[in-house]
């Protein structure tokens, strides 16, 4: 490549295919921070899942990503037993856990949901790769009790007339966690909770059952996503701050468009975030997450202000390890959204006709790369 942005990103796209090839393909999903150091008592937490293997199956390798799912069907059980308990149908995903799916003592976990439709998202994935009976029979089951706890945990606000989630619940950000109680309808989950009901109703067509008419009208009458000022914000009734996870973004970036999305309002909401956005109170996940948006949005140059900002939590050392703090050396989340994201700058994401998306057409770019796959 011809210039020293060029080689930055190239350094760490290499090296981060090897630090995650070698600690985030074993039968269980990983930790933050692999297999070099524990980190948060040694759990696992289970919507980083998505940060750590997705890219895998971007990158023409979806049997890394598939090595750990067989674990969801050993923890079938367990979770199906914390929706029952709570008083819901199906199944709901524990957050941080150990090898037997058991919740740790934690004042987010057991309020966080945005890892529900996580499961949908990796078998659509598989099934893209392999569109067969067997990847069917594998994933459908799975898929419809995630579904079932996805329906009956949203309800219906009759004075709205839409469906809404919470209270309580923390969202992806984790910044309200101290105001669960009146937390209400978080931006990325509504539109998870949209997309994961529809790709539902897509699995029990393939497996040839009827679509479930309760999901579908969910999908289309969940409420709005929060605005103020203008600009997309984390979630209704919440302080906001600029600073933290900035998931209002993932509802168009890590998520395809959808009928909620006004593209000029996000628009202003990226732009609001890389103009004010607390860096020290983020984490490595989030840059490619913002370039995601960037680059659906049509700037690139914006997503590469986000993948190359000089700030601590977007140090990648020279051994290619994304080094939060002292504390945290590493973090591999940082590392896999990184290959999610250049996936997508080159491949796109369905419906996309441009080459190259991620990079601006400028003459200053040679981007050269095969076998890669587009997102959703």
């Amino acid at each position: 490549m011809g210039n020293f942005l060029d080689e930055r990103l190239e350094r760490r796209i290499v090296l981060s295919q090897y630090l995650t090839a070698i600690q985030s393909r074993q039968q269980y999903p990983p930790q933050e921070t692999g297999l070099t150091c524990n980190s948060w008592y040694g759990k696992f937490h289970l919507e980083m899942h998505w940060w750590h293997s997705v890219h895998f199956a971007l990158w023409g390798r979806s049997a890394y990503l598939s090595n750990t799912l067989g674990w969801y069907d050993e923890i079938f059980e367990v979770a199906k037993s914390y929706a029952a308990t709570q008083g819901y149908k199906g199944v709901r995903w524990p957050k941080m856990i150990g090898p037997d799916g058991m919740e740790a003592p934690s004042g987010v976990g057991p309020l966080l949901v945005w890892q529900q439709p996580h499961p949908i998202f990796y078998a659509e994935l598989l099934y893209r790769e392999n569109p067969t009976q067997e990847t069917l029979n594998r994933f459908g089951d799975l898929i419809n009790a995630t579904a079932e706890f996805m329906f009956d945990y949203a309800h219906w606000d009759a004075s709205r007339k839409c469906y809404v989630l919470g209270p309580p619940i923390i969202s992806a950000r984790e910044g309200n966690s101290g105001t669960f109680r009146e937390n209400i309808n978080p931006a990325f989950e509504l539109a998870y909770w949209s997309w994961g009901l529809k790709k539902a109703n897509d699995w029990r067509e393939r497996m040839g059952r009827e679509r479930n008419a309760d999901w579908d009208r969910m999908a289309d009458q969940m409420a709005p996503w929060p605005v103020v000022n203008g600009v997309y914000v984390e979630a209704e009734s919440v302080l906001e701050k600029d600073g933290g996870h900035p998931t209002q973004l993932a509802a168009y970036g890590f998520l395809p468009a959808s009928a909620y999305l006004d593209k000029e309002v996000m628009r202003k909401t990226l732009r609001h975030v890389l103009d004010n956005w607390d860096w020290a109170d983020t984490w490595g996940w989030d840059f490619p997450l913002i370039a995601m948006t960037a680059i659906r949005l049509n700037e690139p140059e914006w997503a590469l202000e986000a993948l190359l900002k000089s700030v601590q939590k977007n140090t990648y050392l020279p051994n290619g390890h994304n080094f939060q703090n002292e504390g945290l050396p590493l973090y591999l989340p940082g590392n896999g959204g990184l290959l999610t994201v250049v996936a997508m700058m080159c491949a796109g994401w369905d419906g996309c006709t441009e080459g190259n998306p991620g990079f601006p057409k400028n003459g200053l770019w040679n981007v050269k790369w095969e076998g890669l796959k587009p997102a959703f």
